[in-house]
């Protein structure tokens, strides 16, 4: 997962087009607005501040504080600057119109918070001009509290002084309102973060996926190539053998022939039945209602020694132990293993004679062991297909896999795998 990027690393993007444009709606609403305000105040005559200058500089101050946040989102910090220090400079000259100058200022000091590409800088310059600010209100009561008529407090009634009270009362309502700004400014640029982190997590795992789903796309491929080796090599090994002695007793001995020819017929067939399962399983995968015959198991071993007998080789089969059931999986593995092998040596085994196959129900394993008695051509450490797809059928079921030539002459090879394991996943 994508670890939380730091607050002064991430830089959040700036403003889309569409942002931009409502951007410059709101700011110029926001200055008709206060053109309004600035409308209703002097018609009720309610001048706060003190004599308000001229007309034309009411109108000045009042469109000079709102009218930057058109800007608001592209250069926060600048846009912050202006406002509050003609904010100050409106105040200093009792323009009139102060609501919706304040909220100007608001809305100023909330989008360096949440759009400030530099965080050190935003915070630094926001506590800048709430500080300057309260130094402002400071001097401002400083300067009027000597001009306050004697009967401004005439009707006061409670415990606390009445020039204390509003000096009181306008701190708590200054930090509030900058307090909000400050929070709801931060709150927005978490907000954005986070965002930016899920879709930086939902791309990871897309892209996770997306990587699950080839590797499942090879390890198909591979097991269906594994698997068309192993019945297609084994069976036109054994027609092939077959073809072989049938051409050499051809004219001798008809009989012969015909058996070695009904062989070949069999051996044909039995392929043509494996390759028609396999195709079922994968028309299957893809929601084909077809049912495919299950595959082949270590019950089926006797069936490939009888096929080597037929081809010429001194074939025996030994099964030790009391056999246990095996997940089908475990089942399919051992006998194509011994499938391969026995294919190996028609292929390779020269002068072969003698073929031995065995399997072992031990305490702890179940084991296959493929021997014979010919002079193999083949390099012991062949990295053929056949003896590839031997060592990942076993690696898959946890076991270990030997094959080589036998100090005596002769090749084996042995596969053995983990019983408990494959008890656990037949249960």
């Amino acid at each position: 997962m994508t670890t939380p990027t730091p607050d002064d690393d991430w830089r959040r993007p700036g403003p889309t087009p569409e942002q931009r444009r409502l951007d410059l709606y709101a700011g110029l609403a926001l200055t008709v607005l206060a053109l309004f305000s600035l409308t209703l105040t002097r018609s009720t005559g309610a001048f706060l501040l003190g004599p308000p200058p001229s007309v034309p500089e009411q109108f000045f101050w009042t469109v000079a504080v709102p009218l930057p946040l058109i800007w608001r989102r592209r250069y926060p910090a600048s846009v912050l600057v202006v406002v509050a220090a003609v904010f100050i400079a409106a105040q200093a000259r009792s323009a009139p119109e102060a609501q919706l100058s304040s909220w100007a200022l608001f809305a100023a000091l909330y989008s360096l918070g949440a759009w400030g590409p530099d965080r050190r800088l935003s915070r630094r310059l926001r506590v800048g001009v709430i500080a300057t600010m309260f130094a402002w209100l400071g001097v401002y009561y400083a300067v009027t509290v000597g001009s306050i008529p004697p009967d401004a407090f005439a009707r006061a009634v409670g415990p606390v002084p009445p020039v204390i009270a509003a000096m009181v009362s306008g701190v708590l309502v200054n930090g509030l309102y900058f307090g909000f700004a400050y929070f709801f400014g931060e709150t927005s640029w978490l907000a954005a973060r986070r965002q930016h982190e899920l879709a930086e997590q939902a791309e990871e795992l897309r892209r996770s996926q997306a990587d699950a789903r080839g590797r499942a796309v090879i390890g198909e491929r591979v097991r269906i190539a594994r698997e068309l080796h192993d019945v297609v090599a084994h069976h036109v090994s054994v027609m092939g053998v077959q073809a072989s002695a049938a051409r050499r007793v051809f004219d001798k001995d008809p009989g012969k022939a015909r058996t070695a020819l009904t062989a070949i017929e069999e051996t044909a067939r039995t392929a043509v039945d494996e390759l028609r399962r396999m195709l079922g399983v994968l028309r299957a995968g893809e929601g084909t209602p077809e049912r495919a015959e299950p595959p082949a198991g270590i019950d089926r071993i006797a069936a490939v020694v009888d096929r080597a007998r037929d081809a010429g080789l001194r074939a025996t089969l030994g099964v030790y132990g009391e056999p246990v059931p095996l997940p089908e999986s475990v089942s399919q593995a051992a006998y194509r293993i011994v499938q391969e092998a026995v294919t190996n040596v028609l292929k390779h085994a020269s002068g072969a004679a003698v073929l031995d196959v065995r399997v072992r129900y031990l305490a702890r394993e179940v084991e296959v062991d493929v021997t014979d008695d010919g002079r193999s051509t083949r390099p012991a450490n062949a990295d053929g297909l056949g003896l590839v797809g031997m060592r990942e059928r076993v690696a898959t079921h946890g076991g270990a896999l030997e094959a080589g030539p036998r100090a005596g002459g002769g090749w084996r090879v042995r596969a053995r795998f983990p019983l408990a394991v494959a008890l656990a996943e037949a249960a």
